[in-house]
């Protein structure tokens, strides 16, 4: 069985597993206050352009997402995000958990655009029982996205007015942002990305690294007390120096970059192939996330060598399927899916033109 159903089934990059041994006998001071940290946090600064930037290292993108949230919000305030953000479909109530409700917005592609965050503010204000109401004070997005999908320089820059016309902060998930920054349309850049951004965190749990991930906090208002809310939500690890470590390999010499080339790359071969079997995708991803749309039949006999996720149920005979590469994928194993694909596709296939991609109600 082939695996394609997430861009964690492997474990870490060799380079990060032969750093940790290395250092493995070396003493530190624990609790990333060790030099390891300090290096990584000093390279992650550079490629960002921003010597001002604080960086903590954090367990896992739950904790980071949940601890970035509660931090930031007063008791009365809620976070707005897509209605397929990560914190209000895949993270078991973790933000509401802590106080804070998630004001969602509708998204056919899983973005937010900047007149949808700006008409639910100017709601909000314009409303004379708004007290009554969580305050909306913060913007949540992820990019990419779940569905795949990137922002542009633009759309953040829109985002950021908005943000900033109603003195709110926003905040970018970076779970997969290597994959991002990989994507050939991609025109938004680390710099940018510490520019247009309150606050931000860099994924090494899907890019390469054995878990970890980096908060990146651009204002010096919004890092004061943040180490007390990563102790309190459980996000700091004692062995501190295992995040420090990994994430100054991964920004190494353009590791993290050159290990999301390939996830992206790998991803692309698979989309091609299955274009060219006559299928439609549910998004049109850039990313290492596919989304075709496939009979039952060409699901099933696909399912019976390789592992990927059931997407969505779309109408008639018709299933939207998730294939996700990662930064460890082989290309060989792509080669074997592809000329599956191309095999399974033309016994099982359609006969007739692509079907036209209509959302269900």
């Amino acid at each position: 069985m082939l695996r394609f159903e997430c861009d964690y089934t492997e474990g870490a990059h060799p380079r990060i597993l032969e750093a940790l041994i290395k250092t493995n006998r070396e003493q530190t001071k624990g609790y990333g206050e060790d030099e390891f940290c300090e290096t990584a946090r000093k390279i992650i600064r550079l490629a960002c352009g921003r010597e001002d930037m604080n960086v903590h290292f954090l367990v896992g993108g739950t904790q980071a997402n949940a601890t970035v949230i509660a931090s930031v919000l007063r008791p009365h305030q809620a976070v707005i995000c897509a209605e397929t953000g990560h914190i209000a479909t895949h993270e078991s109530g973790a933000v509401e958990a802590t106080g804070h409700k998630v004001i969602t917005l509708p998204s056919e592609d899983g973005k937010i655009t900047a007149v949808q965050v700006k008409k639910l503010l100017d709601e909000h204000w314009s409303d004379p029982t708004r007290e009554h109401c969580p305050q909306p004070a913060m913007v949540y997005i992820s990019h990419p996205t779940e569905t795949g999908l990137i922002y542009s320089k633009r759309e953040l820059t829109a985002l950021r007015r908005v943000c900033d016309n109603r003195n709110i902060p926003l905040y970018l998930d970076g779970a997969r942002l290597g994959y991002a920054l990989a994507a050939d349309e991609n025109d938004l850049f680390m710099a940018d990305i510490a520019e247009l951004c309150d606050l931000f965190y860099i994924g090494g749990t899907k890019v390469g690294a054995m878990f970890g991930e980096a908060v990146c906090i651009c204002s010096e208002e919004l890092d004061r007390d943040f180490r007390y809310h990563i102790k309190q939500h459980g996000g700091m690890l004692a062995k501190g120096r295992f995040l420090g470590i990994q994430f100054e390999t991964l920004f190494k010499d353009g590791l993290y970059l050159e290990i999301s080339r390939n996830a992206v790359s790998q991803a692309m071969r698979i989309k091609e192939a299955f274009q060219s079997a006559g299928c439609d995708f549910l998004y049109d991803s850039p990313t290492n996330q596919q989304f075709p749309i496939v009979n039952k039949a060409v699901r099933s006999e696909l399912s019976k060598n390789y592992s990927f996720t059931i997407w969505k149920e779309m109408p008639g005979d018709k299933t939207a399927v998730r294939f996700v590469t990662s930064w460890a994928t082989k290309e060989e194993n792509v080669d074997t899916l592809v000329n599956d694909i191309k095999r399974i596709c033309r016994l099982y296939g359609e006969k007739t033109p692509s079907w036209s991609v209509e959302m269900p109600e």
